[in-house]
Order: C-alpha cells, then structure tokens, then sequence
C-alpha cells in the first residue's frame, strides 16, 4: 500500500473523527476465544516492542482508533505509544466486571484520557441484563457520563439494544457484538441435551445483530467480526 496517498476513510464519531476500521486487543493480549495455547502464543509474540510496531503501522495505513480492555498491561502500552509521539485514539473496555463489582473505579479509568468507555459486554451488560438490574446499570452509564467521556454500551444480546433504545438510554454508541457466545450456548443446550466444548458462533445471530444496527441511529462499533 502506498500510504502516501491510500488511507482508510474516516466517519464523524461525536466530535471526533475516527476510522470506519478500528483496533481491537483480542489477538493481541492473548483472548483468542480459540484455547489457552494459541493465546499463550498471542501473549508471548505481543511484546511491548511489537504493540508499539502494531501501532505505528496502524496509524501509517489511517487506523486512529484503539479500543481495548483496561488492564495494568494495555494501560503500559498506550501510554508508552503516547510517551513516543503516537496519536491514536483511545476507547476503552472494563475488564471483566470489574465495573460491575466496583463501579468507582470508572472514575480512574478517565484518568487514561479515552474519547469513549463501555462497561464490558458480559461481565457487566450481560450479568445486568441476566439480573433484571437496568437501573444499575444506568448508574454505571451515569458515572462513564460524569467523566465527560462519550458513553458506550458493549452488547451481546440484542435485546439489551432494544430496551435501551425504548427506554432512550443515555448512549452514545453501541459496541455490537456480531455473535452472542451465551445464547448460542444455551440454544445448543436446549436442543442437545448436553454443553457444548467449546464456544459456538451461530449465522442467525450475526444476521439479527447486524438488523439491529441498521435500525439505531446511534453509531455502533461492531466486534467479533471475524
């Protein structure tokens, strides 16, 4: 590619400008929904020298944008990026449900300078939507709100798009996952008898997903898409 004159397009993003192609951390720290060795190469082959070259050369082709899950790890690396004159812009992900268990510790994660947060899509979305608990979820919504951050929602289950859309949830952005790894588990279930070994990715569920992003008006970053 000659990236002198070929860079990706980029689209409004509230009042940024961000590539329609962003970043995600999945290969690189190690969450390769595949098995513990190929994440345990992915975690051996990304050392902070190779996440800083990852970077660079994103930002040489027009990828400006970054979302990952926060970790003592992932935190190091952007901010040594930073440190060395990158530019990319940053969205960031709870780990887990961290948020869900301590949800001050939003207020820390502002402190790394993102232009959007989300409260992770299963251990915080998806243990609410599973809870019946939407007003605390708002609460933590409410929180990412006062950071003065954009507000994101990362989703699995489609359903929970719907209800915020119904109830108009202060968001900003979707975060949309293409397959929903719970549902498809419990389908599986229900009509084998027995779990599943390993994780399940199921076309219907990519194809109502993507339905649901035609439908809102808010921008939506979909992820797991390969």
């Amino acid at each position: 590619m000659n990236t002198a004159t070929a860079k990706l397009p980029t689209v409004p993003f509230g009042p940024h400008q961000i590539s329609r192609l962003i970043m995600g951390d999945n290969p690189i720290y190690g969450y390769s929904h595949f098995n513990q060795l190929l994440s345990q190469h992915q975690q051996e082959a990304n050392t902070s020298d190779q996440v800083m070259a990852t970077l660079r050369r994103a930002e040489e082709v027009g990828v400006n944008a970054w979302q990952n899950t926060l970790t003592e790890r992932s935190a190091a690396d952007l901010k040594r990026h930073r440190d060395e004159g990158g530019t990319i812009q940053y969205f960031c992900l709870s780990r887990g449900g961290h948020w869900y268990d301590d949800p001050t510790l939003i207020d820390e994660a502002a402190t790394h300078n993102p232009i959007g947060m989300a409260p992770h899509g299963s251990g915080v979305g998806g243990r609410c939507f599973k809870e019946n608990r939407f007003d605390f979820l708002q609460d933590i919504l409410k929180r990412i709100r006062d950071t003065g951050t954009l507000v994101g929602l990362s989703v699995h289950n489609p359903r929970l798009i719907e209800i915020a859309e119904e109830q108009d949830w202060d968001i900003d952005y979707y975060m949309t996952a293409l397959y929903h790894l719970q549902g498809a588990q419990e389908e599986f279930e229900k009509q084998f008898g027995y779990a599943a070994l390993g994780e399940i990715y199921l076309r219907e569920h990519r194809d109502r997903m993507c339905g649901i992003i035609k439908s809102v008006s808010k921008p939506c970053i979909a992820f797991k898409v390969l």
